[in-house]
């Protein structure tokens, strides 16, 4: 009970801090959100683009990459299983089928980040 009274502090402590410190540190000086932004990307780095096109492809190969990620994952896990299955016919099988799931994974995943980056190129060149 006394840790969770020290939690719950902690949050309503934490925000009204915050919330004390940030209209000070903005009247110091010319910070701004944008400004801090703005300084934290480097020099010689593009800013990145918000128009639909590019978010839509940031999030599609976020999401293909995940999916091919997962797709070794699982086929190191079929291996495993093939050589800890101990000639059972049955963990064979399903070690096979593990193996072969996440080949076909992996080879949609990089047929679908190619279409995808494909099909969005052609849209955007207006082609």
């Amino acid at each position: 009970m006394n840790k969770l009274k020290l939690i719950l502090a902690g949050l309503l402590v934490v925000p009204t801090v915050a919330l004390a410190v940030a209209p000070a540190a903005s009247a110091e000086g010319n910070f701004t959100l944008q400004g801090g932004v703005s300084s934290a990307q480097g020099e010689g780095v593009d800013k990145v683009a918000a128009d639909p096109e590019s978010l839509v492809k940031q999030f599609v190969n976020i999401f293909l990459f995940a999916v091919g990620a997962l797709s070794v994952i699982m086929l190191i896990w079929g291996g495993i299983r093939y050589t800890t299955s101990a000639g059972d016919s049955n963990k064979v099988t399903a070690a096979k089928n593990t193996v072969l799931y996440a080949i076909v994974g992996l080879v949609v995943a990089i047929l679908a980040y190619a279409i995808v980056n494909m099909v969005i190129g052609k849209i955007a060149s207006g082609s």
